[in-house]
């Protein structure tokens, strides 16, 4: 039958056992120390007393008068006795140099010889030592008595062992009670530390304790999402890798406070704030983050734990579905106007109307195909040319123009690999939603029917326009149907079309991108907060684009400035260095009024 395994004790619990038996050990060992040192200590106060009572005798005059008496015991007697009872030794022996006693406790042994070592005393010495005698073990001292020169006799002066150590078992009372105080004293801090100890390990023992911590390391490490804990002076008290490479923070970084990480100002309120955040959107240098936060209270706020998740790559994959379903918005509608067309060829033909069908028909597929060639011959690379053919289709379905400057020229290869493709169609891509929101709105605001103007201004006979193709060449001089260049369109919605105008040109060094609109333009006294998380013109939930351009514009080194249009609304350039060398970190999102 097996017996079920036992729980290892607590941490807690060894800690205390072994606190016990080391506060026992330590008083143990004074009490012996202590035993040790008063049993020495009695014995030298024995041997100090006795050795005044010897040499007290041996030079009293009495004494040697005695000596020289004919029978010394009959007078050193009575005084050796009158001695002892007085200073309290065990025995008073004065003897001749042949050891015969004169004088003893028991009167019996007067006259025997002295049992002890006396050589050391015949040759003037006065010696100590520890011997067993007529009364026992005895310490005892021997000194010689002089008389003109000559000893004429030996005293013997003795305490016996026991009453040494019986002095010593009377003071092992007061010593058990102060070791079992201190015992006692040490057992009860011992609890009250094992029993704090127990509350905060929770009463695991060593093993799982080592354990925890290994687990705990392994899944800190592990974890991709950020894991920030503050404390209650909101201080970082833990971080993990993940934590310091979303918020670009050094090794240096435990124990610093928030307000001296130089983060940006939103994100170190959301890490301040007292109350709870949840699934907040913030825009560092490089990286869009989502912040949650939840104060760790337990009687008192002792903390806040923050949590980071890498948004980075799901708001550009995110961007990017949009686009593609603005492109299927923008096919579909294309789709529903091709038929309308084709029902309008049949027609044509069923009346007999052949050649006006074949021109119609052609007319379109020309103008398409011209303009599609226009902007691929303009910009040669695909990614930027692909961007921009399906901006104009959105923009089209918007009842918005998007204008391709004359000056715009990128050659395919011109842009270095160093520059990311998903950056440029962030920024440009942001750029145009945004004029083509504006554009749009001004244009709704200002018809006088309420919606917005047509796109396509009805072609002169020499140049026939196509709602098929939104996107054109700027504006030249002479051209029907368009105002001569340098000449403002107008504010849209007044007396001119919605427009969104495109400048996309590479030089030696700089790659140069300027989106201009016909909205109603940005307030100067918003210029400073445009780039800023959050800001929009267009109700809450937005105001993200124009964060992550200035963030792709400054990950790649670059600068993105605001002005007005000249024809109305706003303006942005940037400007991208296309040498690696160019690359530094510049403070993108200059705002010129």
């Amino acid at each position: 039958m097996r017996l079920p395994l036992t729980r290892p004790r607590s941490l807690a619990g060894q800690l205390f056992a072994m606190h016990v038996v080391l506060v026992a050990a330590v008083v143990a060992g004074c009490a012996f120390f202590t035993y040790a040192s008063g049993r020495k200590q009695a014995e030298e106060t024995a041997t100090r007393q006795v050795r005044t009572a010897a040499l007290a005798i041996a030079d009293s005059p009495s004494v040697r008068e005695a000596i020289r008496a004919p029978d010394p015991s009959a007078v050193l007697q009575p005084y050796a006795e009158k001695v002892r009872r007085d200073t309290g030794i065990a025995f008073v022996t004065i003897m001749s140099p042949e050891r015969i006693r004169w004088t003893h406790p028991v009167t019996d042994r007067i006259g025997e010889e002295f049992l002890g070592h006396t050589s050391r005393a015949l040759r003037g010495e006065t010696f100590a030592e520890t011997y067993t005698g007529t009364l026992g073990p005895s310490i005892r001292v021997v000194t010689p008595i002089r008389d003109g020169g000559r000893i004429t006799g030996l005293v013997s002066a003795g305490i016996t062992v026991d009453r040494v150590s019986s002095q010593v078992r009377a003071q092992l009372g007061a010593l058990g009670l102060a070791a079992g105080g201190a015992l006692v004293l040490g057992g009860l801090g011992t609890y009250v530390i094992n029993a704090r100890l127990r509350r905060h390990t929770h009463g695991m023992n060593a093993a799982e304790l080592s354990r925890l911590h290994d687990y705990h390391q392994a899944t800190l490490h592990a974890m991709r999402e950020g894991l920030l804990m503050l404390d209650g002076r909101r201080r970082i008290a833990l971080i993990n890798d993940a934590g310091r490479e979303l918020l670009g923070l050094g090794p240096d970084a435990l124990g610093r406070r928030v307000a001296e990480l130089r983060l940006p100002a939103p994100l170190t309120g959301a890490l301040l704030a007292s109350e709870e955040r949840v699934d907040e959107l913030h825009v560092t240098a490089d990286r869009v983050i989502v912040v949650n936060t939840r104060p760790v209270v337990g009687g008192e706020q002792r903390g806040t734990v923050v949590t980071l998740r890498d948004h980075t790559e799901l708001q550009a994959l995110s961007g990017e579905l949009d686009s593609e379903r603005g492109f299927t918005q923008a096919l579909r509608s294309q789709a529903h106007e091709a038929a309308n067309r084709l029902h309008t060829v049949v027609s044509l033909i069923e009346l007999g109307r052949a050649d006006e069908a074949v021109g119609f028909a052609t007319v379109e597929l020309e103008l398409a195909q011209t303009l599609t060639d226009r902007v691929v011959g303009a910009v040669g690379e695909p990614v930027l040319a692909a961007l921009l053919l399906g901006k104009a289709a959105q923009a089209h379905e918007r009842g918005v123009e998007l204008v391709l400057a004359e000056d715009s020229l990128i050659d395919d290869g011109a842009l270095p690999a160093t520059l990311p493709d998903r950056d440029l169609v962030t920024i440009l891509g942001n750029l145009i939603d945004n004029a083509v929101d504006a554009a749009s709105e001004a244009a709704a605001d200002h018809d006088p029917r309420g919606a917005p103007p047509p796109t396509a201004t009805p072609a002169a006979p020499d140049a026939p326009r196509s709602a098929d193709a939104p996107v054109v060449p700027a504006p030249r001089d002479g051209d029907p149907g368009r105002p001569a260049a340098g000449t403002a369109p107008g504010r849209a919605g007044q007396y001119g079309r919605a427009t969104v105008t495109v400048t996309a040109l590479a030089g030696e060094d700089v790659l140069l991108l300027k989106v201009a609109d016909t909205g109603a333009g940005i307030d100067p006294a918003d210029a400073a907060e445009v780039f800023d998380r959050g800001w929009s013109t267009r109700g809450t939930g937005r105001g993200i684009g124009l964060a992550l351009v200035r963030q792709a514009v400054r990950r790649n080194g670059g600068t993105v400035e605001l002005d007005h249009n000249a024809g109305g609304g706003a303006r942005f350039t940037v400007r991208l260095p296309l040498t690696t060398g160019d690359r530094t970190e510049h403070t993108a999102g200059e705002v010129v009024p």
